[in-house]
């Protein structure tokens, strides 16, 4: 007797969400199979391999410089080292090769099928892949997303974000078009790495969709720990010159301006993965952009499909895509004994930006809170850490809540300084849990630290009467 399907899951995507997916669904007691093009080297997605793993060491990396430089201040002596770009490029290829074999070993032990090989969706329960035809209960998409480059001359001359880790050599001069995360994050990563950073966007101010004074005041830091940020600008022309890449934007002037560079990163965005995958000839609904559209199950307009994580394109972050796949396996398995079944909430869903300083925010902006909350009220501080009392920084820090008056509840909270996501991490418990500014007032701190700022502001900087 023939079995009427080949697996109970099959995934399409070896990234954070179809890994944890795959998985956990295995362990349920599913039978699961899963492609990922990449192969094993791959394993882990974007996050792991070109994004928030790799990203994070060479931001760590960035900080020794100015670290060095600001040991001085406290009585260290000598000339500060050089980096070696070879060794710092070796180190994380070894790493992140470990962590592909943690997720290989993970698959492995929970008995999933892992099929090296690009897949292809022929029909609502059929998939091709690696010369076979696989027929699947329900199918999981999880193929993240991609870097966009908009259709310019020049387009063979940049690279994007995927490529930045591996460049060779150095680049002494990088220009960094784009004003998102992943733009900011690399231009403040190698300029502290030595590069002469040049950062063009087209728009008022980086950051868009973050809390205004928090854009203003990172990219004020950012310019004075020396990168060139140029706003209101745009890429007119990209043409290899004698001396390197010779790029010409205007920028509100008379006349345009050229720079010529080593490298040029596009980091103008990320589309939904979905290129020949074969989802609309099997009847998937996809957005303008690509992106894959699902109901609260993460069930797409086929019943035996569903998609999670950037390839959605909800909110793109690793945390995210890992609790949607969470969903879609008590959906289809059923929760752990005991336990009501997962549903996804995209309230008070903390972030972090790793700029030189870095960023880290939950919950809504100054301007979003008057919108969705009525009236609020804001509380803010400003202050020189007390590290750099010694070191001779001129690194500012900024805090800010914003309270929803009617409830008191703290709705918004902010920050830009040292270690911002770690501080903030702990804060979103206690937005998730509802805490209002008096809980915040009457928790004690912890001195001397930043952190303590966000539970002694006590004097309101502005109040606004909602929208």
């Amino acid at each position: 007797m023939i079995a009427e399907f080949d697996c109970d899951l099959f995934v399409v995507g070896g990234g954070s969400g179809g890994v944890r997916a795959a998985r956990m669904a295995a362990q349920r007691g599913a039978k699961v199979m899963l492609a990922e093009q990449g192969g094993t080297a791959m394993l882990g997605g974007t996050c792991v391999n070109v994004g928030c793993i790799p990203k994070k060491l060479y931001s760590y990396a960035a900080h020794y410089a100015e670290a060095f430089e600001e040991s001085h201040g406290f009585g260290w002596e000598g000339a500060a080292p050089t980096l070696n770009w070879t060794t710092l490029k070796n180190n994380r290829r070894t790493e992140i090769s470990r962590l592909n074999g943690i997720y290989a070993n993970l698959l492995g032990g929970a008995g999933v099928e892992v099929i090296n090989a690009r897949a292809q969706l022929t029909g609502p329960q059929q998939v091709q892949v690696d010369g076979r035809s696989i027929r699947a209960r329900n199918i999981l998409v999880a193929t993240g997303g991609t870097p966009f480059v908009p259709e310019i001359d020049g387009a063979d001359l940049v690279v994007t974000s995927d490529a930045m880790f591996d460049l060779e050599p150095f680049p002494r001069r990088l220009l960094v078009v784009g004003a998102g995360y992943i733009a900011c994050e690399f231009a403040s990563i190698f300029n502290g790495l030595g590069a002469q950073v040049t950062q063009l966007y087209r728009g008022e101010q980086i950051l868009r969709g973050f809390d205004d004074e928090v854009r203003h005041f990172v990219a004020a830091e950012m310019r004075k720990t020396g990168v060139d940020l140029r706003l209101g600008a745009d890429v007119s022309a990209l043409r290899r010159g004698a001396g390197g890449i010779e790029v010409t934007f205007n920028d509100g002037t008379a006349n345009p301006t050229t720079v010529v560079v080593d490298t040029v990163l596009y980091a103008t965005g990320r589309v939904p993965n979905v290129r020949g995958l074969g989802l609309e000839e099997v009847g998937v609904t996809l957005g303008w952009d690509g992106a894959v559209a699902v109901n609260a199950s993460y069930q797409t307009s086929v019943p035996s499909i569903y998609a999670v994580g950037d390839v959605t394109d909800r909110i793109q972050l690793t945390p995210v895509a890992l609790a949607e796949a969470m969903v879609v396996v008590d959906h289809l398995f059923g929760p752990p004994e005991g336990k009501p079944a997962r549903s996804m909430d995209y309230a008070f869903i903390p972030t972090a930006v790793f700029t030189h300083p870095n960023i880290g925010t939950v919950g809504y902006s100054e301007h979003d809170a008057a919108t969705h909350c009525g009236a609020v009220t804001v509380y803010r501080s400003e202050f020189k850490a007390l590290k750099h009392t010694l070191s001779g920084s001129s690194e500012r820090t900024l805090m800010k809540l914003v309270v929803q008056n009617d409830t008191d509840r703290v709705v918004g909270l902010h920050m830009v300084g040292p270690d911002a996501g770690e501080i903030v991490q702990g804060f979103a418990v206690a937005m998730r849990a509802g805490a209002t500014k008096a809980i915040f007032d009457s928790t004690i701190g912890i001195h001397p630290t930043a952190a303590e700022e966000f539970v002694t502001m006590r004097e309101p900087v502005k109040k606004s009467a909602g929208k």
